[in-house]
């Protein structure tokens, strides 16, 4: 069995009744709820041109699926349903009329309204008429959701160029001063007192003696070393930008009938 919640929140979205075949029917209108049960167990469609008129349809075999509520019956059955004003109560033969119309058992809905110690003479209750809202809200038959549009501005993230870290070789002169060593050679005179070391052959004879000079010379080497990082990074500029935007709204205005003249 469909709540009550269950077709209220249907009327708040704007809810559809379809058919069978997947047909719109029509809108949402009102529903009836069992006096002595408190359970729905009509509602009406509005259908016509402008929803102006409206049939009722049971709901002992229909089902709520978002914002459509299906029936089981074709939409030219659902406007061929008897006429009958949709303000104030159903009445017991009203409702034994409807039954009748949609072929379904009226006594069997009888007897499940019977309650142990209930007399039999008044064991149908009468459907009284429920405002989709809830009891006591006092809201009009017909009611549609306005829109408006309204501004929704944020930012988005968009590329705007690429940074590329590259890494070239570059030739640069560097003079230091290298202190170097060499080698000279000098005259030494030491005068001989020892008899014994010298010649004694008493003879004058040529003599060459060699010795190596050492020097040193500058030798050049380069080392790769590692000097410091080199990273990019991005920084964030605020800066304040304008925008501005047509919006739309939706305005509602009551139209009707009177006498074949279109009123407002």
């Amino acid at each position: 069995m469909i709540s009550t919640e269950q077709l209220q929140e249907l009327s708040a979205i704007g809810g559809t009744v379809i058919g069978p075949d997947g047909q719109k029917i029509g809108k949402f209108g009102q529903i009836f709820l069992d006096d002595r049960s408190g359970q729905p167990e009509w509602a009406t469609v509005r259908t016509g041109l402008f929803g102006l008129s409206e049939s009722f349809v049971p709901l002992s075999q229909a089902t709520v699926a978002g914002d459509t509520l299906s029936v089981p019956y074709d939409k030219q059955t659902v406007k061929d349903a008897p006429n009958i004003d949709p303000e104030g109560q159903l009445t017991p033969e009203q409702e034994q009329e409807l039954y009748h119309y949609y072929s379904l058992s009226y006594h069997e809905a009888d007897q499940a309204a019977v309650q142990p110690g209930v007399p039999d003479t008044d064991a149908r209750a009468e459907y009284s008429r429920e405002d989709v809202r809830g009891p006591g809200a006092g809201a009009p038959r017909s009611s549609a959701v306005r829109s408006e549009e309204q501004p929704q501005v944020g930012t988005e993230g968009v590329e705007t160029g690429k940074v590329r870290l590259r890494k070239h070789v570059v030739t640069r002169d560097a003079a230091t001063t290298v202190p170097l060593s060499h080698g000279e050679a000098r005259h030494e005179r030491e005068p001989i007192t020892d008899s014994a070391a010298a010649g004694t052959s008493g003879e004058l004879a040529g003599d060459e003696q060699k010795a190596a000079l050492d020097e040193e010379r500058p030798a050049a080497k380069k080392a790769v070393d590692p000097v410091e990082r080199v990273s990019l990074e991005e920084e964030a500029i605020t800066e304040e930008e304008r925008r501005e935007a047509q919006l739309r709204m939706e305005q509602a205005q009551a139209e009707g009938w009177e006498g074949g003249r279109q009123t407002r």
